[in-house]
């Protein structure tokens, strides 16, 4: 299968293959550098976001139903395990999930594709919370 072949019926081919998902997480980038709702979310990433973002379309774009770019370079995504060391509470989960749905909109995708992958996201940016509200790391 080609870099932006997929079945029609993914949400990767439904975001438009690798040039729709890479539109989706530079936006969603973009924001989140800008934008000051997100500034704890920003403050958890380095300085320059070119590997976080080539990290997340990587890892989009065979989540989706594409390609398995992440796993090819990385392996196993362990998404969890990854994100341990980094401070995630509902604060930054809600503020990922609230950037996400602003990228989405603002890339203009079909909304009942968003509302299908905001679900998706909410479970899977909940599940990676490793703090409690108030504390620091567990």
């Amino acid at each position: 299968m080609s870099a932006d072949a997929a079945p029609a019926s993914t949400p990767f081919a439904r975001l438009g293959g690798e040039p729709g998902v890479r539109g989706l997480v530079d936006r969603f980038y973009d924001l989140m550098d800008l934008e000051r709702p997100y500034a704890e979310l920003r403050a958890l990433h380095p300085a320059t976001l070119d590997g976080s973002r080539d990290k997340l379309f990587w890892f989009l774009c065979g989540w989706l139903g594409g390609p398995d770019h992440y796993a090819d370079r990385h392996g196993h995504p362990r998404l969890r395990a990854r994100h341990l060391p980094y401070r995630i509470a509902t604060l930054e989960r809600d503020q990922w999930l609230a950037c996400m749905i602003q990228a989405m909109d603002e890339q203009a995708v079909d909304q009942a594709l968003a509302q299908q992958l905001a679900e998706a996201f909410f479970g899977t940016a909940d599940w990676m919370r490793n703090t409690p509200d108030g504390s620091t790391p567990t």
